[in-house]
């Protein structure tokens, strides 16, 4: 298996939002997201992808068939739902590009995707003249019981290209666990590096 990845911008994201849905919904569901996906809400969250400027969609492909994804744009286009992470902290949110979600499906991933949708993303920072890329996590308590047996969190990887974590930049979010009747509020710590 051998992936092949283009950079999307614009009306080019268009056809490839179903996709993505599809991709956000089913990695999602694995640790640490435990996400129950909707499709009516992921319809809604990515087509402003195809009209945010500045925004990419990378995306993985084995042939013709998208397995895996990254998203980026520059954080102004999410200034609302990220001010009071980053109320206090000196940071100007207009030199910052926001990497989103990265997704691949697990018989794709240890091919090096993961470098690959961040390069292409610092790419696309670079060249709207931004100096800093952020993304956030979500934080999960060590005993949660859905925690998988050996789980390697990703931190080493990230540490890796550079980012580290922004001391108490946490931001929180709502979405419905498998399994539950409800959504719950859940914290995601930001982290940042230079480019």
């Amino acid at each position: 298996m051998s992936l092949t990845f283009s950079a999307l911008t614009g009306a080019a994201i268009l056809p490839h939002l179903p996709a993505l849905a599809g991709l956000r919904i089913a990695v999602f569901r694995e640790w640490p997201y435990l996400y129950e996906g909707d499709a009516d809400y992921e319809r809604g969250y990515l087509a402003p992808l195809a009209t945010t400027p500045g925004a990419v969609v990378v995306a993985a492909r084995d042939g013709a068939r998208m397995v895996g994804a990254a998203t980026g744009a520059p954080m102004t286009g999410h200034a609302a739902e990220f001010a009071a992470a980053f109320a206090g902290t000196g940071l100007d949110l207009s030199e910052i590009f926001y990497c989103a979600e990265s997704v691949l499906l697990p018989e794709w991933r240890g091919q090096g995707a993961g470098h690959r949708f961040f390069d292409l993303r610092e790419a696309q920072a670079r060249s709207l003249g931004l100096s800093r890329v952020a993304f956030c996590a979500v934080i999960r308590p060590e005993d949660h019981p859905a925690r998988p047996p050996g789980y390697r969190p990703l931190d080493p990887f990230w540490r890796a290209r550079g980012y580290a974590p922004l001391p108490g930049v946490v931001a929180h979010f709502a979405w419905r666990d498998i399994g539950a009747g409800q959504e719950t509020e859940k914290p995601l710590q930001f982290w940042m590096r230079d480019l």
